[in-house]
């Protein structure tokens, strides 16, 4: 059954001389990780670089299982403190169930990732009810601005993350406070109904994506409301919707009355522009983790309990 509650298993925050990984589970990389191991080390961390980040199997950062493995390796080691996935891409879902994630019951340690690491981490919250941090990956690094590396590093190291923003017009008003989970609309798409599904009753969603025609994202969210998962959550985050793309024939909705239309029923506060996603400043999310959401005329104020 997938996990309901907060975990009764902390994560210890990290401190400096903790030891990290980077290991590459899905893409391989196109660029060599020395902006990622300069940033790190200057957190006062000891990074570790794992097997895939130098391999190549067609698109892939090694074959399915020599990425498995490569995960496996970094959860079993105790010494091991967190482990950062170096990009998304495409093929976590063709690996993760070559991994055994329950070492973690007795040795949770951070994952963080975005994208296509959204897989790895609706896996963790759902089976061991583990927060993982939904963040800046290696491969981003050169990109990113400085405020979203120093949330990562804040949650990293376990000190108070709270972001206020200023309000979207078409946000939704409200508060509520709840779970956060989440992550790339496509891929709670693509694990829903499998053991890596969550389970959406009371939590807080948020939600980005990249590269979509508007058609698909207008699907995808329906097909989450048909299977139920949207009536019952306490809050909606929108993040980044970028490099959306129309048909030749205008689909006719913007993404936010895209999103609108779709939960026009239910009254939870929907919060638009979060800036997370595939965005220069993409700033950390813990995932698993409690919120209060407030969402009034003139902002936005997220924090965690």
């Amino acid at each position: 059954m997938p996990a309901k509650g907060l975990s009764d298993t902390a994560i210890p925050y990290l401190k400096k001389g903790d030891k990290i990984a980077i290991t590459c589970p899905a893409k391989k990389l196109p660029i060599p990780m020395t902006d990622a191991v300069n940033l790190l080390t200057s957190w006062g961390l000891e990074v570790v670089l794992g097997d895939t980040v130098n391999a190549s199997y067609n698109q892939f950062a090694g074959d399915d299982a020599f990425r498995a493995a490569d995960l496996q390796r970094f959860i079993e080691d105790d010494s091991i403190k967190a482990i950062i996935c170096a990009r998304g891409g495409y093929g976590c879902i063709r690996m993760v169930d070559l991994v055994d994630f329950s070492y973690l019951k007795t040795n949770p340690k951070w994952l963080v990732g975005f994208s296509d690491i959204t897989l790895l981490h609706s896996h963790v919250i759902a089976n061991y009810n583990l927060p993982c941090i939904h963040g800046q990956m290696p491969l981003n690094i050169p990109d990113a601005s400085k405020y979203s590396l120093e949330t990562l590093k804040t949650a990293l190291f376990g000190e108070k993350l709270a972001y206020q923003l200023k309000s979207n017009p078409l946000n939704r008003m409200g508060e509520s406070a709840g779970i956060l989970i989440g992550g790339n609309l496509s891929l709670l798409l693509a694990i829903s109904g499998s053991v890596s599904d969550m389970a959406y009753e009371g939590k807080i969603l948020f939600i980005e994506d990249v590269g979509e025609y508007l058609y698909a994202v207008d699907r995808m969210l329906r097909a989450l409301k048909r299977a139920g998962k949207l009536k019952n959550i306490a809050g909606l985050i929108v993040g980044g919707f970028t490099d959306l793309k129309d048909n030749d024939i205008p689909f006719g909705q913007t993404l936010p009355q895209i999103v609108m239309d779709v939960v026009a029923e239910y009254d939870y506060p929907v919060c638009f522009d979060f800036p997370a996603g595939h965005i220069p400043n993409n700033c950390s999310l813990v995932l698993g983790k409690t919120i209060n959401l407030s969402v009034i005329s003139d902002s936005v104020n997220i924090n965690y309990e």
